[in-house]
């Protein structure tokens, strides 16, 4: 024992010596007899017998190589050692090779039933044949729904049609006879419309018509009634008298009638069902009838008002008796008021009902069709009072130039409610976000919700008629996923799948299985909180989360 420990020992303080030896070397202005005694111990193999076989490096000695390079620094010959290390382990080769997924591994995909007959020609009898899976729904009225493996209903019409070239003549047919259906519908439908108006047409009142009894479509009826009469009796006066100030009040009470009008077309258009080419409703024609009767006031009733003022200007004539005229604009003072005092009640009905003030309520244009008949009624009652004014000023001095000043008073206000119409309907329609406590309301709740991290890039866009659109980037917590998948599997049956894994085949068949469920797990607790923010915020119509 005692030769061996020695031996050890021996060994143990020749590998210390070396490592201050080296130590030693390595520094800037180490000395010259050490780099040589250093040089000696490697090159005649000293080295190895130095260090202990047990040492870790011992298996990377043979790959280190020796290069001896001669340097003249400041006038002196001195030898420096540059060393050069070797990989001497393989790189290890990964278990599963990277996967190349081709055009045949999209046929793998999945396929509705509608779709399999529309776009590969099939009946209903053909696909009782192929394998039929169950799937997690879209859709918020279903729970789970059939589809069919995209390379079966394929194969199956081949199998049907018995060439891709028959197919496509088929479908070439089959797209021309619906070409020809809906023509043939269209004419049908035309035809109807003309029975029905020859007989009458005793069906109970649509939705579009049952509009127009409550809310904004009251208001609207209202005002083109009331609008339509002072426009008349206003042109009657004018004719009579030939007031510069009648004459604006008349386009102005012309203006609001055929801007009302549009108004109403907005509004029947805007409560008909989305369809295919409309997915989010017809809801912002309310807000582009309104951008239009803006620019009609503009053009027709401010751009008469200010040419008709001008002209008077330019070229004052002599007014006749104004009696008529002023019992005329009392009439229609009482009548524009009356209109304005009903589209008032509305605004403060549905501001209350957001829970918001009056004033908020109107600068944001939440309901545009009433919005317009506020603005319209309140510079009719002003107009009004300026066209009054101007029109006794005329009477008193005789001077026909203040008839003149009322036209252009009357023309500048409509030019005044135009712009602001235009503003706030461009607003809207640019897509306008809701308010931020909304949106906080929203947030929160997301947060709160166990299976989510965080949420980022929130946006709650107003559609119109109460209809909000919410978007967000969730960050999911996959643990809490994941657990949400385990409390609905037997564990017992698990750990013995997992116990049977003896191959990387089969690991890879274990993940792809579990991790597929894990990913409709993913699914189904987006669909939940989509369902949760629906149920919570009425208002909330369309809810896209997306998952980062």
């Amino acid at each position: 024992m005692l030769p061996g420990l020695a031996a050890a020992a021996a060994h143990r303080c020749s590998w210390s010596s070396l490592c201050r030896l080296r130590l030693r070397c390595r520094a800037a202005a180490c000395n010259p007899s050490d780099r040589q005694e250093w040089q000696n111990l490697v090159t005649f193999g000293s080295f190895s017998n130095m260090v202990p076989c047990s040492h870790p490096y011992i298996g990377t000695l043979s790959q280190v190589k020796l290069y001896s390079t001669n340097v003249q620094k400041e006038g002196q010959g001195s030898q420096t050692l540059r060393v050069e290390k070797v990989p001497s382990f393989e790189t290890v080769k990964a278990v599963l090779k990277k996967r190349e997924y081709g055009s045949k591994y999209t046929q793998n995909n999945f396929i509705t039933g509608v779709r399999a007959i529309n776009e590969f020609c099939l009946k209903s009898s053909d696909l009782e044949q192929l394998r039929k899976i169950r799937r997690r729904s879209p859709h918020e009225d279903t729970e789970s729904f059939t589809v069919y493996l995209r390379s079966d209903v394929e194969a199956k019409s081949l199998e049907v049609w018995g060439s891709p070239e028959a197919l496509a003549r088929e479908k070439k047919l089959r797209k021309e006879a619906e070409i020809e259906y809906r023509e043939r519908l269209f004419r049908n439908q035309k035809i109807l419309r003309e029975y029905r108006d020859f007989l009458g047409n005793t069906k109970p009142r649509s939705r579009t018509a049952s509009v127009f009894f409550k809310g904004p479509g009251k208001v609207v009826m209202v005002a083109i009634c009331i609008n339509g009469l002072n426009c008349f009796f206003k042109f009657l006066a004018w004719i009579y008298t030939g007031s510069a100030s009648m004459f604006s009040e008349a386009i102005h009470s012309l203006s609001d009638t055929c801007n009302q009008g549009l108004l109403a077309l907005g509004i029947s258009k805007s409560v008909q069902t989305p369809d295919p080419s409309h997915p989010y409703g017809f809801s912002n024609m309310r807000y582009i009838s309104s951008l239009i009767s803006g620019v009609g006031i503009f053009m027709m009733g401010a751009g008469l008002s200010w040419y008709h003022g001008v002209m008077g200007l330019l070229h004052p004539q002599p007014i006749e008796s104004l009696l008529w005229a002023y019992c005329i604009l009392a009439g229609s003072l009482v009548s524009e008021g009356a209109t304005l005092l009903v589209a008032v009640n509305e605004l403060r009905r549905n501001a209350r009902a957001k829970g918001m003030s009056f004033y908020k309520y109107v600068m944001e244009s939440r309901d545009p069709s009433t919005n317009v008949i506020l603005l319209e009624d309140t510079a009719a009652v002003l107009g009004v009072i300026i066209a009054a004014t101007c029109m006794g000023l005329t009477s008193i001095t005789g001077n026909p130039l203040y008839d003149s000043l009322g036209s252009l008073g009357v023309g500048t206000l409509l030019g005044m409610v135009s712009a602001f119409l235009i503003y706030t309907n461009t607003e809207a329609l640019l897509g306008r976000s809701i308010q931020p406590e909304q949106v906080q309301r929203l947030t929160e709740l997301l947060e709160n919700d166990p299976s989510v991290r965080a949420i980022h890039d929130v946006k709650a866009t107003d559609l119109g008629l109460g209809k909000v659109r919410f978007k967000a980037e969730v960050d999911f917590d996959g643990r809490v996923v994941t657990r949400s998948y385990l409390e609905k599997q037997d564990f017992d049956q698990m750990l013995q799948e997992i116990q049977e894994v003896k191959t990387p085949e089969e690991l890879e068949t274990f993940m792809l299985k579990h991790g597929e469920n894990i990913i409709d797990t993913l699914g189904a607790e987006v669909d939940r909180l989509e369902k949760e923010l629906k149920k919570r915020n009425p208002e909330v119509r369309h809810v896209d989360l997306e998952i980062l």
